[in-house]
């Protein structure tokens, strides 16, 4: 989509910078986030209303840290520098920047020592979310500093005859509850953006986008039965009708049931859906490999190539459609200079070999999974579609730590199936954002009618999360997880051991490959 009037996040490899993205999106801002390494020409070119520098985990004074093109910071725009951003402003303009004896890593309190409109609302002390060891000791000549904390000398500071401002903390968090107002002062009264992200408009923007690029084209989509594809195939259903063909590939690797469950819920959706059973090619490509980057490749390489043939029975096909969001560019992305840390691949990012002769459409890939679920809800989706829980475009493949071998994926998807119907029948299917059962690669000993057993270990996944970005563990109730776990191990016989997986995100990822 072409927003011409938005805010450019440039990305150092903080585990927060998505969520800097969806606050702002939640003002009715459109805002995108690119590598740090973007050139000064290539930000005019996109011309934005204003620059925000995020964290990332380096020390700007050292040699290898990760540096902006210095002509950035004298384009005549408004710049906020956040954690590590606020630091390589500052040594920018001649501030003092020294690893302290002892960092802030959590919930902290800053002191406010100057009033600024930026300021306006905060108290003389606020709670907030520190997650740095080096600070700012010096504020550089003509900045203000406005703010400080045990560990932070210049928590926040500015300059306003250049438009540039720097917070030590993260107020892109909820743990920063002072956090969205200065964000709402930087986007709307400093950065004076317009509020032109609204729904109603991106659903219609969309629809006309597509009907645009498709035309009298005919298009494959690649549907997985999860909320993404799901909401792409209603968005192309409304836009061009008859002219979409959704498949469904049975990778062998879905939920229990799943295949009678989506063909059934698309069938009530007014679609007609292809099935491929492809679980024998999908599986034979998989045999051996335990590394979860390959696992994800893999699946990637194996989906194109069961749609590439599949496309053969559309001769009018000409577009492959996925349902792709920003997220999964975003972790599968590197910067230019190849420093940038990949978090996972996606097995639906990458582009289509040339060999292929369909183009790609990925009408999503502007939407992070909140905004999805928005959109479906537009486009008429029931809710319990739209909030149904996430599930892994690799599907399984990346819930069997180790190689997938076939005899594990019914062991895994009784766990799960046991695990998902006790939460819903406990009712707290709705109260978490996503659950699943993860198969480890290790066995222990149980007893079973006085009988020895030697059987696999598995672990509860369960989380909180209204972005995805961050997550906290369910609380789930003692005698819900004895009563899972009690089932798993009486009627899944090769499991003997049942764990919880109490890890937030950060430091853990809510998968766990």
């Amino acid at each position: 989509m072409d927003h011409d009037k938005s805010i450019l996040i440039l990305d150092f490899g903080s585990q927060y910078t998505q969520l800097i993205a969806r606050k702002i999106r939640e003002l009715g801002v459109y805002c995108e986030i690119h590598a740090y390494d973007m050139s000064k020409d290539e930000i005019l070119a996109y011309n934005p209303l204003a620059i925000i520098l995020s964290g990332g985990p380096q020390s700007v004074y050292k040699p290898d840290s990760y540096q902006i093109d210095s002509e950035i910071f004298a384009l005549d725009l408004p710049i906020l520098g956040i954690c590590y951003g606020m630091q390589l402003m500052a040594q920018h303009y001649g501030g003092t920047v020294i690893q302290g004896e002892s960092g802030e890593f959590g919930d902290a309190t800053i002191e406010i020592d100057a009033r600024h409109p930026m300021l306006e609302d905060l108290q003389g002390k606020e709670s907030v979310w520190m997650s740095h060891e080096d600070q700012i000791t010096q504020a550089p000549p003509g900045f203000v500093s406005l703010a400080h904390s045990k560990h932070a000398p210049v928590a926040m500071f500015v300059e306003d005859q250049k438009r540039r401002y720097g917070v030590q903390f993260h107020p892109e968090v909820s743990h920063s509850p002072c956090g969205m107002m200065i964000i709402k002062h930087f986007v709307f009264e400093i950065a004076k953006a317009p509020q032109t992200w609204l729904f109603a408009d991106i659903k219609k923007e969309m629809i006309n986008n597509i009907q645009q690029a498709l035309g009298k084209e005919a298009v494959l989509l690649a549907l997985s039965g999860g909320v993404d594809s799901s909401v792409l195939a209603v968005l192309l259903h409304q836009a061009v009708g008859a002219q979409l063909h959704p498949v469904f590939v049975d990778n062998g690797l879905l939920r229990e049931g799943e295949v009678g469950q989506v063909q059934e819920s698309f069938k009530a959706l007014g679609l007609k859906l292809d099935t491929i059973d492809a679980k024998d090619i999908f599986l034979d490509a998989l045999e051996g490999i335990s590394d979860p980057e390959t696992k994800r490749k893999t699946i990637g390489r194996v989906f194109i190539e069961v749609f590439q043939e599949h496309a053969k029975k559309y001769p009018d096909v000409t577009f492959l459609a996925q349902g792709t969001i920003y997220p999964d560019i975003i972790e599968s992305a590197a910067s230019k200079t190849q420093k940038g840390h990949l978090i996972k691949s996606h097995h639906n990012v990458g582009g289509l070999p040339e060999s292929m002769n369909l183009k790609l459409l990925e009408p999503l890939r502007d939407l992070f999974k909140d905004e999805v679920r928005k959109l479906g809800l537009e486009l008429g989706l029931p809710k319990t579609m739209v909030y149904r829980h996430p599930f892994p475009g690799p599907g399984l493949a990346v819930r069997i730590m180790g190689s997938v071998e076939r005899h594990l994926i019914p062991i895994l998807q009784q766990a799960d199936s046991i695990f998902i119907q006790t939460l819903k029948e406990e009712g707290w299917y709705e109260k978490s954002s996503q659950a699943f059962v993860v198969l480890l690669p290790v066995r222990s000993v149980g007893v079973v009618g006085d009988v020895r057993k030697y059987g696999y270990v598995v672990s509860l996944r369960a989380v909180e999360t209204l972005d995805f970005m961050t997550a906290n563990i369910s609380p789930l109730p003692f005698e819900l997880l004895s009563k899972v776990a009690t089932r798993i191990v009486n009627e899944v016989k090769e499991i003997a051991r049942v764990c919880y997986d109490i890890t937030s995100k950060p430091p853990g990822t809510i998968e766990w490959e």
